[in-house]
């Protein structure tokens, strides 16, 4: 790794992850906050979910119920918001860290150092790796204080399934952050680049939510990663969390470094 290009590409985008993982912890401290506020009525809404449509409640993760604090959140953020937050990421940042520089001309003057194709490269994924692990990380932590600030020992908050929760978040946004920087990897053009990678992560989302909704396009889920991603079911301990880590890490690495092989061998127009 080029650690001179490293904490170069760190510091310029340092501001926006920072942005993004303060907006994650504030609306998790928000939601947090808010749950013993519901504390009284937790029978009642799990009822009103009840009489949903049953596609409804599992689009939008409401089906894990509102008895414990990770359930709650575990529905109404990290089923959608956390979800779209961390596509963006992907999306912008894969095509900002290769595609817009080879678009740009920017990578010529990486490229006319002392350093290889090989080591760009890699020293680019592992920044955008390290931007979603500190959203991640700081998400998580914003979840241990708001527990000890506002929930106490009076509600129920199962640490262990908190950060398996976020340890899944974190290795599906690797592995698709992977995807998208496989695509930046190999497209010339930064808007080719970003529309592809964002078609891919929104269509993967897309056909999760419709396989979610309606029984007879549960299919559909099986041709997306997000199907490896259950809130509901891991803060319910019924998610086989080992091998759903193991299955996504090993497609992150395998697009990380397909991605890094195609940066290596095709023709740059530099």
């Amino acid at each position: 790794m080029n650690f001179s290009l490293y904490k170069e590409m760190m510091r310029v985008n340092l501001k926006g992850i920072l942005n993004y993982a303060m907006g994650s912890a504030f609306y998790m401290l928000f939601m947090i906050w808010l749950y013993p506020g519901l504390g009284g009525s937790t029978a009642a809404i799990d009822e009103l979910v009840k009489a949903m449509p049953e596609g409804v409640g599992n689009a939008f993760g409401l089906n894990s119920g509102f008895a414990s604090a990770e359930a709650f959140i575990s529905g109404e953020y990290y089923g959608l918001i956390l979800v779209l937050i961390l596509s963006i990421v992907c999306v912008q940042l894969s095509t900002q860290l290769i595609a817009r520089l080879v678009d740009r001309g920017s990578m010529a003057y990486l490229l006319a150092t002392p350093t290889t194709r090989r080591k760009v490269a890699f020293t680019q994924g592992m920044v955008l790796v390290t931007s979603l692990f500190i959203i991640l990380a700081v998400t998580l932590l914003s979840g241990f204080a708001g527990k000890s600030w506002f929930l106490g020992t009076k509600y129920e908050f199962d640490m262990g399934r908190f950060t398996q929760l976020n340890t899944v978040a974190f290795l599906l946004f690797f592995a698709i952050g992977g995807l998208c920087f496989l695509i930046s990897c190999a497209c010339n053009d930064e808007k080719k680049a970003l529309g592809i990678s964002g078609v891919v992560t929104f269509g993967f989302f897309t056909l999760d939510l419709l396989g979610k909704i309606s029984g007879k396009l549960d299919v559909l889920r099986y041709f997306t990663l997000f199907s490896f991603y259950r809130p509901a079911h891991i803060v319910q301990g019924t998610a086989e969390v080992t091998q759903i880590c193991l299955w996504l890490l090993l497609i992150g690495l395998a697009a990380f470094a397909a991605g890094i092989q195609i940066f290596r061998r095709r023709d740059l127009p530099l």
